[in-house]
Protein backbone atom coordinates (compact mmCIF):
# COMPACT_ATOMS: atom_id res chain seq x y z
CA UNK A 1 0.00 0.00 0.00
CA UNK A 2 1.06 3.62 -0.63
CA UNK A 3 1.28 6.23 2.13
CA UNK A 4 2.69 9.76 2.36
CA UNK A 5 4.80 10.87 5.32
CA UNK A 6 5.71 14.52 5.83
CA UNK A 7 9.07 15.24 7.47
CA UNK A 8 8.77 18.81 8.79
CA UNK A 9 12.21 20.21 9.63
CA UNK A 10 13.54 23.55 10.78
CA UNK A 11 13.90 25.08 7.32
CA UNK A 12 12.18 22.64 5.01
CA UNK A 13 9.43 20.02 4.61
CA UNK A 14 9.97 16.80 2.71
CA UNK A 15 7.04 14.81 1.37
CA UNK A 16 7.90 11.12 1.06
CA UNK A 17 5.87 8.48 -0.76
CA UNK A 18 6.37 5.01 0.75
CA UNK A 19 5.22 1.52 -0.07
CA UNK A 20 4.47 -0.64 2.98
CA UNK A 21 4.02 -4.37 2.72
CA UNK A 22 3.72 -6.74 5.68
CA UNK A 23 7.06 -8.33 6.57
CA UNK A 24 9.08 -6.32 4.02
CA UNK A 25 11.37 -3.29 4.46
CA UNK A 26 9.56 0.05 4.27
CA UNK A 27 10.32 1.24 0.73
CA UNK A 28 10.79 4.89 -0.22
CA UNK A 29 9.36 5.50 -3.69
CA UNK A 30 10.09 9.24 -4.04
CA UNK A 31 10.56 12.44 -2.08
CA UNK A 32 10.05 16.15 -2.76
CA UNK A 33 11.46 19.05 -0.74
CA UNK A 34 9.91 22.46 -0.02
CA UNK A 35 11.64 25.24 1.88
CA UNK A 36 10.44 28.03 4.19
CA UNK A 37 11.82 30.85 6.30
CA UNK A 38 13.30 30.90 9.79
CA UNK A 39 13.15 34.36 11.33
CA UNK A 40 15.88 35.19 13.86
CA UNK A 41 14.88 38.21 15.96
CA UNK A 42 17.12 40.55 17.91
CA UNK A 43 15.42 39.80 21.24
CA UNK A 44 16.26 36.08 21.12
CA UNK A 45 13.07 35.17 19.31
CA UNK A 46 13.05 32.56 16.54
CA UNK A 47 9.82 32.38 14.55
CA UNK A 48 8.22 30.71 11.56
CA UNK A 49 5.08 31.33 9.53
CA UNK A 50 2.85 28.22 9.75
CA UNK A 51 1.24 29.17 6.43
CA UNK A 52 4.58 28.43 4.79
CA UNK A 53 4.59 24.90 6.26
CA UNK A 54 1.16 24.25 4.77
CA UNK A 55 2.12 25.76 1.42
CA UNK A 56 5.22 23.55 1.28
CA UNK A 57 3.09 20.52 2.18
CA UNK A 58 0.61 21.25 -0.61
CA UNK A 59 3.23 21.99 -3.28
CA UNK A 60 5.32 18.90 -2.53
CA UNK A 61 2.28 16.61 -2.39
CA UNK A 62 1.24 17.71 -5.88
CA UNK A 63 4.84 17.30 -7.07
CA UNK A 64 5.27 13.80 -5.67
CA UNK A 65 2.04 12.52 -7.22
CA UNK A 66 2.93 14.04 -10.57
CA UNK A 67 6.48 12.67 -10.37
CA UNK A 68 5.43 9.09 -9.58
CA UNK A 69 2.11 8.83 -11.40
CA UNK A 70 0.47 7.39 -8.27
CA UNK A 71 -3.21 8.30 -8.20
CA UNK A 72 -4.64 10.19 -5.18
CA UNK A 73 -7.09 7.37 -4.46
CA UNK A 74 -4.15 4.95 -4.03
CA UNK A 75 -2.88 6.86 -0.98
CA UNK A 76 -4.08 4.93 2.09
CA UNK A 77 -3.07 7.53 4.67
CA UNK A 78 -0.85 10.47 5.57
CA UNK A 79 1.19 11.15 8.69
CA UNK A 80 3.89 13.43 10.07
CA UNK A 81 7.29 13.65 11.71
CA UNK A 82 8.18 17.17 12.82
CA UNK A 83 10.36 19.46 14.86
CA UNK A 84 9.11 19.67 18.45
CA UNK A 85 8.54 22.14 21.29
CA UNK A 86 7.36 24.95 19.05
CA UNK A 87 4.34 26.94 20.21
CA UNK A 88 1.65 27.36 17.54
CA UNK A 89 -1.34 29.29 18.89
CA UNK A 90 -4.45 29.18 16.70
CA UNK A 91 -8.04 30.37 16.67
CA UNK A 92 -11.11 28.16 16.16
CA UNK A 93 -10.56 28.10 12.40
CA UNK A 94 -6.95 26.95 12.86
CA UNK A 95 -5.62 30.37 11.85
CA UNK A 96 -2.40 31.24 13.74
CA UNK A 97 -2.84 34.29 15.96
CA UNK A 98 0.87 35.08 15.44
CA UNK A 99 3.96 33.46 13.99
CA UNK A 100 4.94 30.14 15.56
CA UNK A 101 7.64 30.32 18.22
CA UNK A 102 10.36 27.83 17.26
CA UNK A 103 12.00 25.32 19.59
CA UNK A 104 15.07 27.57 19.25
CA UNK A 105 13.27 30.64 20.66
CA UNK A 106 14.94 31.84 23.87
CA UNK A 107 13.31 35.21 24.57
CA UNK A 108 11.20 34.04 27.55
CA UNK A 109 13.82 34.75 30.21
CA UNK A 110 11.54 36.85 32.41
CA UNK A 111 8.68 34.36 32.19
CA UNK A 112 10.95 31.55 33.34
CA UNK A 113 12.31 33.66 36.22
CA UNK A 114 8.80 34.48 37.38
CA UNK A 115 7.47 30.98 36.78
CA UNK A 116 10.04 28.72 38.43
CA UNK A 117 13.12 30.59 39.66
CA UNK A 118 11.75 32.40 42.73
CA UNK A 119 11.70 31.39 46.40
CA UNK A 120 13.81 28.62 47.93
CA UNK A 121 15.82 27.10 45.10
CA UNK A 122 17.73 23.99 44.13
CA UNK A 123 19.53 23.75 40.78
CA UNK A 124 18.39 27.36 40.28
CA UNK A 125 14.67 26.49 40.47
CA UNK A 126 11.91 26.85 43.04
CA UNK A 127 12.23 23.66 45.04
CA UNK A 128 8.48 23.05 45.50
CA UNK A 129 7.67 23.53 41.81
CA UNK A 130 10.70 21.51 40.76
CA UNK A 131 9.83 18.55 42.94
CA UNK A 132 6.15 18.55 42.01
CA UNK A 133 6.95 18.75 38.30
CA UNK A 134 9.31 15.81 38.64
CA UNK A 135 6.71 13.79 40.55
CA UNK A 136 4.03 14.35 37.94
CA UNK A 137 5.94 14.38 34.65
CA UNK A 138 9.42 12.99 35.30
CA UNK A 139 10.74 16.24 33.84
CA UNK A 140 10.64 19.98 34.50
CA UNK A 141 10.46 23.19 32.46
CA UNK A 142 14.05 24.11 33.30
CA UNK A 143 15.04 25.72 29.98
CA UNK A 144 14.15 29.17 28.70
CA UNK A 145 13.29 27.38 25.42
CA UNK A 146 10.62 25.18 26.99
CA UNK A 147 7.11 25.72 25.55
CA UNK A 148 5.31 26.88 28.70
CA UNK A 149 7.53 29.97 28.96
CA UNK A 150 6.88 30.84 25.31
CA UNK A 151 3.16 30.47 25.94
CA UNK A 152 3.46 32.82 28.92
CA UNK A 153 5.59 35.24 26.86
CA UNK A 154 2.71 35.69 24.44
CA UNK A 155 0.28 36.26 27.31
CA UNK A 156 2.57 38.93 28.78
CA UNK A 157 3.72 40.64 25.59
CA UNK A 158 0.87 40.29 23.08
CA UNK A 159 -2.41 40.14 25.04
CA UNK A 160 -4.47 40.93 21.93
CA UNK A 161 -3.15 37.84 20.15
CA UNK A 162 -3.42 35.75 23.31
CA UNK A 163 -7.10 36.70 23.67
CA UNK A 164 -7.78 35.04 20.29
CA UNK A 165 -6.18 31.71 21.23
CA UNK A 166 -8.42 28.66 20.93
CA UNK A 167 -5.78 25.90 20.96
CA UNK A 168 -2.07 25.51 21.65
CA UNK A 169 -0.50 23.13 19.11
CA UNK A 170 2.94 21.92 18.05
CA UNK A 171 4.15 21.93 14.44
CA UNK A 172 2.79 18.65 13.14
CA UNK A 173 -0.39 18.97 15.21
CA UNK A 174 -1.09 22.23 13.38
CA UNK A 175 -0.69 20.42 10.04
CA UNK A 176 -2.94 17.58 11.23
CA UNK A 177 -5.61 20.15 12.11
CA UNK A 178 -5.23 21.91 8.75
CA UNK A 179 -5.63 18.58 6.98
CA UNK A 180 -8.59 17.08 8.85
CA UNK A 181 -10.07 19.88 10.98
CA UNK A 182 -9.44 18.10 14.31
CA UNK A 183 -7.32 19.56 17.12
CA UNK A 184 -5.21 16.81 18.68
CA UNK A 185 -1.72 16.17 20.07
CA UNK A 186 0.07 12.85 20.06
CA UNK A 187 1.36 11.71 23.46
CA UNK A 188 4.93 12.74 22.66
CA UNK A 189 3.84 16.24 21.61
CA UNK A 190 1.79 16.52 24.79
CA UNK A 191 4.75 15.40 26.90
CA UNK A 192 6.97 17.98 25.18
CA UNK A 193 4.86 20.74 26.76
CA UNK A 194 6.11 19.32 30.11
CA UNK A 195 2.54 19.58 31.41
CA UNK A 196 1.77 15.88 30.81
CA UNK A 197 1.27 13.58 33.79
CA UNK A 198 3.20 10.40 33.02
CA UNK A 199 2.19 8.43 36.11
CA UNK A 200 0.55 5.08 35.46
CA UNK A 201 -3.19 5.51 35.11
CA UNK A 202 -2.89 9.32 35.10
CA UNK A 203 -1.69 10.02 31.54
CA UNK A 204 -2.99 13.36 30.36
CA UNK A 205 -2.46 17.06 30.89
CA UNK A 206 -2.06 17.89 34.58
CA UNK A 207 -4.50 20.47 35.90
CA UNK A 208 -2.21 21.01 38.87
CA UNK A 209 0.74 21.93 36.65
CA UNK A 210 -1.43 24.10 34.43
CA UNK A 211 -2.58 26.00 37.50
CA UNK A 212 0.99 26.21 38.80
CA UNK A 213 2.28 27.75 35.57
CA UNK A 214 -0.86 29.75 34.71
CA UNK A 215 -1.89 27.77 31.64
CA UNK A 216 -5.52 27.75 30.49
CA UNK A 217 -6.41 24.06 30.11
CA UNK A 218 -9.07 24.94 27.56
CA UNK A 219 -6.19 25.85 25.22
CA UNK A 220 -4.89 22.25 25.28
CA UNK A 221 -6.18 19.78 22.66
CA UNK A 222 -7.19 16.14 23.01
CA UNK A 223 -4.37 13.60 23.31
CA UNK A 224 -4.09 10.66 20.91
CA UNK A 225 -1.62 7.87 20.07
CA UNK A 226 0.86 8.40 17.24
CA UNK A 227 -0.79 5.46 15.44
CA UNK A 228 -4.32 6.90 15.80
CA UNK A 229 -6.41 8.06 12.87
CA UNK A 230 -7.33 11.61 13.94
CA UNK A 231 -9.74 12.19 11.06
CA UNK A 232 -10.11 12.28 7.30
CA UNK A 233 -8.82 14.95 4.93
CA UNK A 234 -11.49 17.64 4.55
CA UNK A 235 -12.83 18.72 1.20
CA UNK A 236 -11.03 22.06 1.40
CA UNK A 237 -7.71 20.47 2.35
CA UNK A 238 -8.11 17.75 -0.28
CA UNK A 239 -8.47 20.39 -3.00
CA UNK A 240 -5.31 22.14 -1.83
CA UNK A 241 -3.26 18.97 -1.37
CA UNK A 242 -4.42 17.12 -4.46
CA UNK A 243 -5.51 14.13 -2.37
CA UNK A 244 -8.91 12.49 -1.90
CA UNK A 245 -11.39 13.77 0.65
CA UNK A 246 -11.60 11.35 3.57
CA UNK A 247 -8.05 10.01 3.23
CA UNK A 248 -7.05 8.98 6.78
CA UNK A 249 -4.85 11.43 8.69
CA UNK A 250 -2.67 9.80 11.35
CA UNK A 251 -1.16 11.81 14.18
CA UNK A 252 2.43 10.68 13.77
CA UNK A 253 5.01 12.12 16.13
CA UNK A 254 7.86 14.47 16.78
CA UNK A 255 11.31 14.06 15.30
CA UNK A 256 12.80 13.09 18.66
CA UNK A 257 10.39 10.14 18.76
CA UNK A 258 10.20 8.99 15.14
CA UNK A 259 13.78 9.36 13.91
CA UNK A 260 14.83 6.62 16.32
CA UNK A 261 11.90 4.51 15.12
CA UNK A 262 12.92 5.04 11.50
CA UNK A 263 16.49 4.09 12.39
CA UNK A 264 15.27 0.83 13.93
CA UNK A 265 16.39 1.81 17.45
CA UNK A 266 13.10 0.73 19.02
CA UNK A 267 13.88 -1.96 21.58
CA UNK A 268 14.91 -1.50 25.20
CA UNK A 269 18.55 -0.46 25.46
CA UNK A 270 18.86 0.65 21.82
CA UNK A 271 20.82 3.91 21.35
CA UNK A 272 20.80 6.18 18.34
CA UNK A 273 22.59 9.41 17.43
CA UNK A 274 21.04 11.99 15.15
CA UNK A 275 22.80 14.78 13.27
CA UNK A 276 20.42 16.96 11.30
CA UNK A 277 19.98 20.71 11.82
CA UNK A 278 19.99 19.87 15.53
CA UNK A 279 21.37 16.71 17.08
CA UNK A 280 20.87 14.31 19.98
CA UNK A 281 21.68 11.07 21.72
CA UNK A 282 18.76 8.83 22.74
CA UNK A 283 18.50 5.46 24.51
CA UNK A 284 15.24 3.49 24.86
CA UNK A 285 14.51 2.74 28.52
CA UNK A 286 11.64 0.99 30.36
CA UNK A 287 11.41 3.70 33.03
CA UNK A 288 11.81 7.46 33.14
CA UNK A 289 15.30 8.67 33.97
CA UNK A 290 16.21 12.26 34.79
CA UNK A 291 19.30 14.39 35.41
CA UNK A 292 18.16 17.98 36.01
CA UNK A 293 21.71 19.31 36.25
CA UNK A 294 22.62 17.89 32.83
CA UNK A 295 19.21 18.67 31.29
CA UNK A 296 18.62 15.01 30.38
CA UNK A 297 15.08 13.66 30.64
CA UNK A 298 13.17 10.60 29.48
CA UNK A 299 10.47 11.60 27.05
CA UNK A 300 7.29 9.81 26.12
CA UNK A 301 7.69 8.26 22.68
CA UNK A 302 5.39 6.51 20.23
CA UNK A 303 5.55 3.20 22.13
CA UNK A 304 3.38 3.31 25.29
CA UNK A 305 5.63 0.67 26.90
CA UNK A 306 8.93 2.62 26.88
CA UNK A 307 10.56 6.03 27.20
CA UNK A 308 13.37 7.77 25.33
CA UNK A 309 16.24 8.99 27.51
CA UNK A 310 17.12 12.09 25.53
CA UNK A 311 20.03 14.57 25.36
CA UNK A 312 19.74 17.38 22.78
CA UNK A 313 22.29 19.54 20.94
CA UNK A 314 20.66 22.69 19.53
CA UNK A 315 22.94 23.04 16.48
CA UNK A 316 24.71 20.05 14.92
CA UNK A 317 24.35 19.84 11.14
CA UNK A 318 23.64 23.58 11.28
CA UNK A 319 27.32 23.96 12.19
CA UNK A 320 28.30 21.98 9.07
CA UNK A 321 26.09 24.25 6.99
CA UNK A 322 27.59 27.38 8.57
CA UNK A 323 31.14 26.12 7.98
CA UNK A 324 30.37 25.17 4.38
CA UNK A 325 29.06 28.65 3.69
CA UNK A 326 31.60 30.72 5.59
CA UNK A 327 34.80 28.67 5.70
CA UNK A 328 34.76 26.54 2.56
CA UNK A 329 33.18 29.23 0.37
CA UNK A 330 36.07 29.51 -2.11
CA UNK A 331 36.24 25.74 -2.54
CA UNK A 332 32.49 25.46 -3.04
CA UNK A 333 32.44 28.26 -5.62
CA UNK A 334 35.21 26.52 -7.55
CA UNK A 335 33.40 23.21 -7.19
CA UNK A 336 30.11 24.69 -8.38
CA UNK A 337 31.64 26.35 -11.41
CA UNK A 338 33.70 23.44 -12.64
CA UNK A 339 32.25 20.16 -11.41
CA UNK A 340 28.46 19.91 -11.52
CA UNK A 341 25.38 21.31 -13.16
CA UNK A 342 22.58 19.66 -11.19
CA UNK A 343 19.53 20.49 -9.12
CA UNK A 344 19.91 22.26 -5.77
CA UNK A 345 19.42 19.25 -3.48
CA UNK A 346 21.87 17.02 -5.36
CA UNK A 347 24.35 19.87 -5.62
CA UNK A 348 24.24 20.39 -1.86
CA UNK A 349 24.96 16.72 -1.17
CA UNK A 350 27.79 16.61 -3.70
CA UNK A 351 29.25 19.78 -2.23
CA UNK A 352 29.52 18.07 1.16
CA UNK A 353 31.14 15.05 -0.48
CA UNK A 354 33.64 17.41 -2.11
CA UNK A 355 34.42 19.07 1.22
CA UNK A 356 34.94 15.74 2.96
CA UNK A 357 37.42 14.74 0.26
CA UNK A 358 39.27 18.01 0.87
CA UNK A 359 39.60 17.25 4.59
CA UNK A 360 40.26 13.50 4.23
CA UNK A 361 43.93 13.74 5.19
CA UNK A 362 43.42 15.92 8.30
CA UNK A 363 44.48 13.91 11.37
CA UNK A 364 42.46 13.49 14.59
CA UNK A 365 42.61 16.77 16.46
CA UNK A 366 42.54 18.88 13.26
CA UNK A 367 46.19 19.91 13.61
CA UNK A 368 45.56 21.55 16.96
CA UNK A 369 42.27 23.31 16.14
CA UNK A 370 39.08 22.77 18.15
CA UNK A 371 35.52 24.02 17.54
CA UNK A 372 32.58 24.36 19.93
CA UNK A 373 29.17 23.81 18.27
CA UNK A 374 27.06 26.12 20.45
CA UNK A 375 26.25 28.63 17.71
CA UNK A 376 22.75 29.24 19.08
CA UNK A 377 23.30 28.56 22.76
CA UNK A 378 23.14 25.14 24.37
CA UNK A 379 20.71 23.01 26.36
CA UNK A 380 22.50 19.78 27.39
CA UNK A 381 24.59 18.81 29.33
CA UNK A 382 24.53 22.46 30.38
CA UNK A 383 21.80 25.03 29.85
CA UNK A 384 23.28 28.33 28.62
CA UNK A 385 21.60 30.53 25.99
CA UNK A 386 24.73 32.73 26.04
CA UNK A 387 27.14 29.99 24.93
CA UNK A 388 28.50 30.40 21.43
CA UNK A 389 30.66 28.60 18.91
CA UNK A 390 34.35 29.34 18.75
CA UNK A 391 37.57 28.09 17.19
CA UNK A 392 40.44 27.43 19.59
CA UNK A 393 44.08 26.89 18.64
CA UNK A 394 44.20 28.64 15.26
CA UNK A 395 47.78 29.24 14.09
CA UNK A 396 49.39 30.88 11.10
CA UNK A 397 49.58 27.48 9.45
CA UNK A 398 45.87 26.64 10.00
CA UNK A 399 43.89 25.92 6.82
CA UNK A 400 40.21 26.01 6.00
CA UNK A 401 40.34 22.21 5.80
CA UNK A 402 41.63 22.06 9.40
CA UNK A 403 38.78 24.31 10.50
CA UNK A 404 36.04 22.36 8.73
CA UNK A 405 37.43 19.09 10.11
CA UNK A 406 37.37 20.67 13.58
CA UNK A 407 33.68 21.54 13.13
CA UNK A 408 32.82 17.88 12.49
CA UNK A 409 34.92 16.83 15.49
CA UNK A 410 33.35 19.51 17.68
CA UNK A 411 29.84 18.23 17.03
CA UNK A 412 31.00 14.67 17.74
CA UNK A 413 32.80 15.76 20.93
CA UNK A 414 29.61 17.35 22.20
CA UNK A 415 27.62 14.19 21.45
CA UNK A 416 30.26 12.26 23.42
CA UNK A 417 29.78 14.68 26.33
CA UNK A 418 26.05 14.02 26.21
CA UNK A 419 26.56 10.26 26.05
CA UNK A 420 28.93 10.47 29.02
CA UNK A 421 26.25 12.30 31.02
CA UNK A 422 23.54 9.86 29.86
CA UNK A 423 25.67 6.90 30.96
CA UNK A 424 25.04 7.89 34.58
CA UNK A 425 21.34 7.13 34.01
CA UNK A 426 21.22 4.32 31.46
CA UNK A 427 23.80 2.23 29.62
CA UNK A 428 24.02 3.17 25.93
CA UNK A 429 24.15 0.23 23.53
CA UNK A 430 27.52 -1.00 22.26
CA UNK A 431 26.44 -0.49 18.65
CA UNK A 432 24.87 2.92 17.97
CA UNK A 433 22.45 3.59 15.12
CA UNK A 434 23.28 6.81 13.23
CA UNK A 435 20.57 8.83 11.47
CA UNK A 436 20.16 12.22 9.83
CA UNK A 437 21.97 13.99 7.01
CA UNK A 438 25.21 13.85 8.99
CA UNK A 439 25.24 10.07 8.50
CA UNK A 440 25.44 10.29 4.72
CA UNK A 441 29.22 10.84 4.60
CA UNK A 442 31.47 7.91 5.52
CA UNK A 443 34.07 10.21 7.04
CA UNK A 444 31.60 11.74 9.47
CA UNK A 445 30.50 8.23 10.49
CA UNK A 446 34.10 7.19 11.09
CA UNK A 447 34.94 10.32 13.09
CA UNK A 448 31.84 9.71 15.24
CA UNK A 449 32.90 6.08 15.78
CA UNK A 450 36.39 7.22 16.78
CA UNK A 451 35.20 9.98 19.12
CA UNK A 452 32.54 7.83 20.84
CA UNK A 453 34.77 4.72 20.68
CA UNK A 454 31.71 2.72 19.65
CA UNK A 455 30.54 0.83 16.58
CA UNK A 456 28.39 3.09 14.39
CA UNK A 457 25.62 1.66 12.21
CA UNK A 458 24.41 3.99 9.46
CA UNK A 459 20.97 3.03 8.24
CA UNK A 460 19.89 3.11 4.62
CA UNK A 461 18.84 6.64 3.55
CA UNK A 462 19.62 8.11 6.99
CA UNK A 463 18.26 11.54 6.04
CA UNK A 464 14.75 10.04 5.71
CA UNK A 465 14.46 8.12 8.98
CA UNK A 466 11.90 10.54 10.44
CA UNK A 467 9.66 10.01 7.45
CA UNK A 468 10.18 6.23 7.69
CA UNK A 469 9.03 6.41 11.31
CA UNK A 470 5.94 8.43 10.35
CA UNK A 471 5.10 5.95 7.58
CA UNK A 472 5.41 3.13 10.11
CA UNK A 473 2.77 4.82 12.29
CA UNK A 474 0.34 4.54 9.38
CA UNK A 475 1.37 0.92 8.88
CA UNK A 476 0.61 0.08 12.51
CA UNK A 477 -2.62 2.09 12.43
CA UNK A 478 -3.83 0.18 9.38
CA UNK A 479 -2.66 -3.23 10.66
CA UNK A 480 0.10 -3.70 8.09
CA UNK A 481 2.83 -3.61 10.80
CA UNK A 482 2.33 -5.62 13.98
CA UNK A 483 4.06 -3.36 16.53
CA UNK A 484 6.71 -0.69 17.12
CA UNK A 485 9.23 -3.40 18.05
CA UNK A 486 8.65 -5.11 14.68
CA UNK A 487 9.98 -2.03 12.87
CA UNK A 488 13.58 -2.95 13.78
CA UNK A 489 13.45 -5.84 11.27
CA UNK A 490 12.07 -3.50 8.57
CA UNK A 491 15.03 -1.07 8.69
CA UNK A 492 18.24 -1.90 6.85
CA UNK A 493 21.73 -1.05 8.15
CA UNK A 494 23.70 -0.03 5.08
CA UNK A 495 27.20 0.70 6.49
CA UNK A 496 29.03 -0.08 9.74
CA UNK A 497 32.09 1.67 11.20
CA UNK A 498 34.34 0.36 13.96
CA UNK A 499 36.51 2.78 15.94
CA UNK A 500 40.17 3.07 15.06
CA UNK A 501 42.07 2.44 18.33
CA UNK A 502 44.75 5.07 17.67
CA UNK A 503 42.24 7.78 16.75
CA UNK A 504 39.99 6.87 19.68
CA UNK A 505 42.92 7.23 22.08
CA UNK A 506 43.77 10.68 20.68
CA UNK A 507 40.16 11.84 20.97
CA UNK A 508 40.00 10.63 24.57
CA UNK A 509 43.08 12.76 25.27
CA UNK A 510 41.50 15.86 23.71
CA UNK A 511 38.02 15.41 25.20
CA UNK A 512 38.89 17.15 28.48
CA UNK A 513 40.13 20.17 26.51
CA UNK A 514 36.80 20.40 24.72
CA UNK A 515 34.81 20.33 27.95
CA UNK A 516 37.12 22.86 29.57
CA UNK A 517 36.48 25.36 26.76
CA UNK A 518 32.99 25.90 28.12
CA UNK A 519 33.95 25.86 31.78
CA UNK A 520 36.75 28.39 31.19
CA UNK A 521 34.60 30.72 29.08
CA UNK A 522 31.18 30.59 30.73
CA UNK A 523 31.52 34.11 32.15
CA UNK A 524 33.09 35.39 28.94
CA UNK A 525 30.08 34.16 26.94
CA UNK A 526 27.76 35.99 29.33
CA UNK A 527 29.79 39.20 29.11
CA UNK A 528 29.86 39.17 25.31
CA UNK A 529 26.21 38.24 24.92
CA UNK A 530 25.00 40.99 27.23
CA UNK A 531 26.90 43.90 25.70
Amino acid sequence: MYVIAYDVGTTGLKSCLFEISKGSPIKLIAGEMGEYDLYILENGGVEQDPAQWWEAMCLTTHAILEKTGVAPEEIRGISFCAQMQAVVLVDEECNPVMNAMSYMDNRSVEQMKKGIQGGIKVEGMNVAKLLRSLQLTGAVSASVKDPVWKYRWVADNDPAAFARVYKWLDVKDFLVAKACGEFAMSRDSAFATLLYDTREGKQGFSRELCDMFDVNMDHLPQIVLSTDRVGGITGKAAAQLGLCEGTPVFSGGGDASLIGVGAGAVRLGDTHVYIGTSGWVTTVTPKQKLDVGSMIASSVGVDPDSFNCFAELETAGKCFEWAKKHIMMDDIELFSETKYNVDIETKQLNAYEYIMRKVADIPPGSNGVMFTPWIHGNRCPFEDPNARGMFFGIGIETTSADMYHAVVEGVCFHLKWQMEAMSKLVKPSDAVRFAGGGAIQDQTCQILANVLNKKIEAVKQPQNTGAVGAAAMIGIGLGEIDSVAAIRDMVEVERSFNPDPGAAKEYDRLFSVFKDLYKSNKQNFKTLHNL
